[in-house]
């Protein structure tokens, strides 16, 4: 029986406003316990901004992190899934497109995020990524 998307990503994903800060952003990541947030515009998704993102797109960049907003640093060009496509169609675009989460948008509105680390802990939690997912995380 196939799976399907709904059935390991995040629902309720973290989200943020286009015009919200890098520092709030690494805040809430930090405080949520998370390496990535969905940018959205309305009830729109405009972006994602992963943990790298912010380092590469904005601070490495020497601006300063309390004026320095997430549309700066997030990717726009996303490739994403709806909750009802089988988990093998997100592995396959994660391959073909060499990213590490994918967004869930379900008629035009992000209802969640599957992410490399939730496919190996589903997958095959007994490999090196499987287990280190399913770690608890460093503090």
């Amino acid at each position: 029986m196939a799976q399907h998307v709904r059935d390991i990503m995040t629902s309720e994903p973290v989200t943020v406003e286009p015009q919200t800060s890098i520092t709030a952003v690494a805040q809430l990541m930090r405080d949520e316990d998370i390496g990535a947030v969905l940018v959205i515009e309305g009830d729109s998704l405009r972006g994602l901004v992963s943990d790298r993102d912010l380092v590469l797109r904005a601070l490495a960049e020497g601006g300063d992190p309390g004026q320095t907003t997430v549309a700066r640093a997030c990717s726009e060009d996303l490739v994403t899934v709806g909750p009802d496509d089988d988990l093998d169609q997100a592995v396959r675009l994660m391959r073909e497109h060499s990213v590490r989460r994918i967004p869930v948008v379900d008629h035009g509105h992000p209802v969640g995020i599957v992410s490399l680390g939730d496919m190996a802990i589903e997958r095959d939690a007994e490999s090196a990524l499987g287990d280190i997912s399913a770690a608890k995380p460093n503090q």
